[in-house]
């Protein structure tokens, strides 16, 4: 299998999972992140929802940062604000990805009722997990923090500013395109700040991104190529969906897989024959466990995004997986399915 050079830009979760790319939840100044070895896992007994929500539950109290980090972005990204209140209490957790993404959270589902715990992040010893504050009090209508974001992208630190620029492209503001197209000028922002900014760009839909976007497409590096996928999927222009279908015949199956999920988050379901085969060909069977668990989130991902009755038939047996990032993904996928599923009439 083809290994990139570590290009989760955010010290946080910079891809979807930790296990999908292979990176380290890391500080500015990173600590030695000890090894967990989860006991046995139990099967849980009830209905694919039911089990989802306890999995991503039982995520936020694991002794594994990375796995705490995992458990917020699926609230974060599902909508499940019925777990926000668990959730804030990790924005005293003692891990700094841990305080970040939980923040980002917070301003992400709009959760007022975070705002006073979240407002003390404003003076962390951390710069990310201040801007991050800054961007979820922003987020719950103090629009004045906008300014603290945009000036970090000038921080001499490289991830503060790739922070900085991710958050820029989450605000939503179209005068933030002006300072991420200072930070590509900059030549002193190292590649994840390049990385994220592009995408920060793609996210704010601003199709002169697309020539920068197509460079990540054909980079020899697989992260880079998963990374550009993403930006695409941002951008949500044809030509950027035309784009990632051509990725669906890359040599590197965790990049197939990628671009199914973005695809499906699109609202297309040409991907799924990628996903059918990782299950139906047993692509699995000559992996090393750590590639082979990194294949599995990415095939539970992408099977929530494509949404199709013939992939989500598999969701309820990853929901057992003995991995706790398969199980996530897993359960990610489940939330989100029940999140487009159309209310029942009164």
């Amino acid at each position: 299998m083809q290994h990139a050079r570590a290009s989760c830009r955010i010290f946080a979760v910079g891809c979807l999972f930790a296990a999908v790319c292979g990176c380290q939840p890391a500080a500015q100044s990173p600590p030695a992140m000890p090894e967990y070895t989860s006991p046995p896992f139990q099967p849980i007994p009830g209905d694919p929802p039911t089990v989802a929500r306890q999995i991503v539950l039982d995520g936020l109290a694991h002794p594994d940062p990375r796995i705490r980090s995992n458990a917020v972005e699926v609230i974060a990204t599902t909508g499940e604000v019925q777990m926000m209140p668990r959730a804030q209490r990790l924005l005293q957790d003692p891990a700094i990805p841990v305080r970040f993404l939980a923040a980002l959270a917070v301003g992400d589902l709009q959760y007022n009722l975070a705002r006073e715990d979240v407002g003390i992040l404003l003076n962390d010893q951390d710069q990310n997990v201040r801007l991050a504050a800054a961007y979820a009090l922003m987020r719950l209508g103090q629009p004045a923090y906008f300014q603290v974001i945009r000036d970090a992208v000038a921080s001499e630190d490289q991830t503060v500013r790739a922070n900085a620029a991710l958050l820029l492209g989450k605000s939503g503001q179209q005068e933030a395109l002006r300072y991420l197209y200072w930070i590509l000028q900059r030549k002193d922002s190292a590649d994840k700040v390049l990385l994220q900014t592009v995408e920060s760009i793609a996210m704010l839909k601003d199709a002169r991104i697309y020539p920068k976007l197509w460079t990540q497409l054909i980079s020899a590096y697989a992260d880079d190529r998963i990374v550009g996928i993403r930006g695409m999927g941002a951008l949500g222009t044809e030509e950027a969906k035309n784009a990632i279908i051509t990725l669906l015949d890359d040599a590197v199956l965790e990049v197939r897989l990628a671009a199914a999920a973005q695809l499906g988050k699109l609202g297309q379901t040409i991907g799924e024959r990628e996903v059918q085969a990782v299950i139906s060909k047993n692509l699995l069977a000559n992996m090393d466990p750590t590639s082979a668990e990194r294949v599995r989130v990415w095939t539970a991902l992408a099977i929530g995004e494509i949404g199709t009755s013939s992939l989500l038939r598999h969701l309820p047996d990853m929901l057992q997986d003995q991995s706790n990032s398969v199980r996530l993904a897993a359960a990610k996928g489940v939330l989100l399915v029940e999140r487009r599923r159309p209310p029942a009439p009164q």
